[in-house]
């Protein structure tokens, strides 16, 4: 997969300041306050910075955390898994792999089959919506 770099100032032009500030900063948007924390509608979730398939909606579930959460990645060689050690916690930050891009963190406390709760954030995601035609 090759990977998207762009300078600083690239990023800053393309995405809006809270895609930014999640994507390139690591930033995390307010839990509940996300526009696709409560999306039903079926679709493929992409990266927001490079535009890579990311998750579907088939996997995605309401996990009450205030994030769109899901419980597998569309391919696991799509994602980064990074050790975060910030906020006096141990937890696995989860990167877009083409752009390494922040996209939240996964926990191992999502639902079967795979057990794992992707908790992403909204601005990291764009929802392109299945045609039902």
């Amino acid at each position: 997969m090759e990977k998207v770099q762009k300078s600083e100032e690239d990023w800053r032009q393309q995405l809006t300041p809270e895609q930014f500030q999640v994507l390139r900063q690591a930033g995390t948007e307010a839990p509940f306050s996300g526009v696709l924390n409560d999306a039903k509608e079926p679709g493929i979730f992409r990266c927001a910075g490079c535009g890579m398939e990311l998750f579907d909606s088939d996997s995605k579930y309401d996990s009450g955390s205030g994030w769109p959460s899901f419980f597998e990645a569309i391919d696991p060689d799509r994602i980064e898994f990074i050790e975060d050690a910030s906020l006096g916690m141990v937890r696995t930050e989860v990167r877009c792999a083409r752009c390494e891009g922040h996209l939240g963190h996964v926990f191992d406390d999502g639902p079967q089959p795979t057990n794992q709760r992707f908790c992403i954030n909204s601005a990291a995601l764009d929802l392109e919506k299945k045609d039902d035609s």
